[in-house]
C-alpha cells in the first residue's frame, strides 16, 4: 500500500527543502518544526477555558497549558498531554492545535506540559518533569476538578515513549494511580543498529521523521552516555511488563518507529496488558500535526480521538 496520495506533496516539499551534508543546527531545527507544527493554528478547536500555570519541577518551575472544555464537571477524567520532537524540539505553542483537538473531543481536561529539552538537559530530565507533573496533577485532583483515579497519560513519539515510562515508574512507585496510556507512534527501543526493526530501513528516509534525525535526536537525549538498555528510554527493554495500565498503541504504516510500536504493544499483550492496536498504514509519523490540512491525516486523528474518546467514557469514576 502506498503512502496516502495527500500526503506526498508535503513530503516532496520537505524534501526539497533539505540540503545535503548541511549540520543540524539545534535553533533552526526548533523553529522549524514550530512553524509546521503551527501552520494549522487558525483552524484550532475552541475550549472553554485555557489556562497557564507554574508547578514546582526538580530544578525550577514547569510550564503547564490546561484545557478545559464546555461539560467537564468537578471531577472530570484528566489527560497528561506530553509532547513529540526528540526529546530535543517541541513546545506549548506548537502542540496548542492537538491539544485543543483533544480537550475539544474527549470530555476530559488536559494538561499540556513543557518539559526540558535535551541538549542542555539531556536524560532524565524529561523523565523527572514528566514524573513531577503526573504527582502534581494526582495530588492537586480537588485543585483541578479532576477525578485522580481517571489520569490518562497520552503523547506522541517521544511524548509516547515518556507516557509509557510513566506508567513503568507508576506501577513501580505505587503510584500515582494511571487508567490509560495512549501512546501515539511512540518510540520505545533506542537501538538503531541491531537490524530488529525493519521499519528502520523501510522507512528511514523520505518519510518526514527520519534516521538520521533519530540519530541526532538519541544523541542530545544521551549526554555521551549509553541508554541502549535503559528502560527509562527504552521501555521495551524493561524486565518485566506486569501489572501496567491498559493501553492504545498507534502506529503508521510509513514511519520508521512502526516496528517498534507493535513490538511494544506484543510485549504488553504477552504480559496479561488489555490493548488496543490501531494501525494507519497509508500515514507517516507526524500525521496528528498534518490532521487540519491533510486530509487522510484528519480521518486517521479522528479514529485515534475517537478511540480515546471512548476510552475516557469507559474509565470508572473513582
Amino acid at each position: 500500500m502506498p503512502v496516502a496520495a495527500d500526503l506526498q506533496p508535503l513530503l516532496d516539499l520537505t524534501a526539497g527543502q533539505k540540503v545535503p551534508n548541511h549540520p543540524f543546527d539545534l535553533e533552526e531545527r526548533r523553529k522549524g518544526y514550530r512553524a509546521i507544527c503551527t501552520s494549522s493554528q487558525h483552524l484550532a478547536a475552541e475550549v472553554a477555558e485555557v489556562s497557564e500555570r507554574n508547578l514546582p519541577g526538580p530544578e525550577g518551575d514547569l510550564p503547564v497549558r490546561i484545557y478545559r472544555n464546555e461539560g467537564c464537571g468537578d471531577r472530570a477524567p484528566v489527560i497528561l498531554y506530553l509532547h513529540g520532537g526528540g526529546w530535543t524540539i517541541g513546545d506549548l505553542d506548537g502542540y496548542d492545535e492537538q491539544c485543543r483537538a483533544v480537550a475539544s473531543t474527549c470530555g476530559a481536561v488536559v494538561v499540556a506540559l513543557e518539559y526540558r529539552l535535551a541538549p542542555e538537559f539531556p536524560f532524565p530530565a524529561a523523565v523527572d518533569d514528566a514524573w513531577a507533573t503526573l504527582c502534581w496533577v494526582s495530588e492537586r485532583s480537588e485543585e483541578l476538578g479532576i477525578d485522580p483515579q481517571r489520569i490518562v497519560v497520552a503523547g506522541d513519539s517521544a511524548g509516547g515513549n515518556l507516557s509509557a515510562v510513566l506508567s513503568l515508574m507508576a506501577r513501580d512507585r505505587s503510584g500515582p494511580a494511571i487508567a490509560h496510556q495512549f501512546l501515539i507512534y511512540p518510540a520505545t527501543d533506542f537501538d538503531y543498529d541491531s537490524g530488529n526493526w525493519r521499519s528502520l530501513e523501510e522507512n528511514g528516509a523520505g518519510y518526514f521523521l527520519e534516521l538520521s534525525t533519530m540519530r541526532w535526536f538519541a544523541e542530545n537525549l544521551a549526554g555521551g552516555r549509553d541508554l541502549t538498555s535503559e528502560p527509562l528510554v527504552a521501555p521495551i527493554r524493561a524486565l518485566r511488563h506486569e501489572d501496567l495500565p491498559p493501553a492504545t498503541v498507534i502506529v503508521a504504516g510509513f514511519d520508521p518507529l512502526r516496528d517498534e510500536g507493535l513490538a511494544y504493544a506484543e510485549v504488553l499483550r504477552s504480559a496479561g496488558v488489555p490493548v488496543k492496536v490501531i494501525h494507519h498504514e497509508e500515514q507517516v509519523h507526524g500525521y496528528w500535526i498534518f490532521a487540519p490540512l491533510v486530509p487522510s491525516s484528519g480521518k486517521a486523528r479522528s479514529v485515534d480521538l475517537e478511540a480515546l474518546e471512548s476510552t475516557i467514557a469507559a474509565l470508572p469514576v473513582g
